[in-house]
């Protein structure tokens, strides 16, 4: 089975934004991983107590198939991040219930760009930017097309 999977960049606060999707999504994370627990490597620079600190990368499982990673960049060992409208994280649910739960509870703090509703396309859909700066679509479709 093929699944998609969003891999998210921040500018150090990956950890902050990680534990608020745990909050929401609930679970644990597999693996989570600072730079400085990074062999050293040659030609690279000496890395902060700061930088050491940020994640190298993160995973958290939403489902069975589907899984949410991340990590920080920035600094002169790694290369900077644009924020962004070029992506977004869309999540399909089972129920409207369930649609209304993860859009409240992920764009607490952010802003609605589409407050959820039937669309003209059949789905009950919203989008948002959450608190950290990343785009989310929710939906929730009653008769989803195969």
């Amino acid at each position: 089975m093929t699944t998609v999977n969003v891999y998210l960049n921040y500018e150090g606060n990956c950890e902050e934004a990680f534990n608020f999707y745990k909050s929401v999504f609930g679970g644990e994370f597999p693996y989570l991983g600072y730079y400085k627990d990074m062999p050293p490597q040659e030609g690279m620079p000496p890395m902060t107590a700061d930088e050491g600190n940020k994640i190298m990368h993160v995973s958290l499982p939403i489902s069975a198939e589907t899984m949410l990673m991340g990590s920080d960049v920035g600094g002169e060992w790694c290369p900077k991040i644009t924020k962004g409208n070029n992506f977004a994280v869309s999540i399909s649910t089972d129920s409207q219930a369930e649609a209304d739960r993860l859009f409240n509870g992920l764009s607490a703090g952010g802003k609605v760009t589409m407050p959820m509703e039937k669309t003209f396309w059949g789905s009950y859909f919203g989008m948002f930017t959450d608190k950290f700066d990343i785009n989310w679509m929710v939906s929730f479709d009653e008769n989803p097309q195969k």
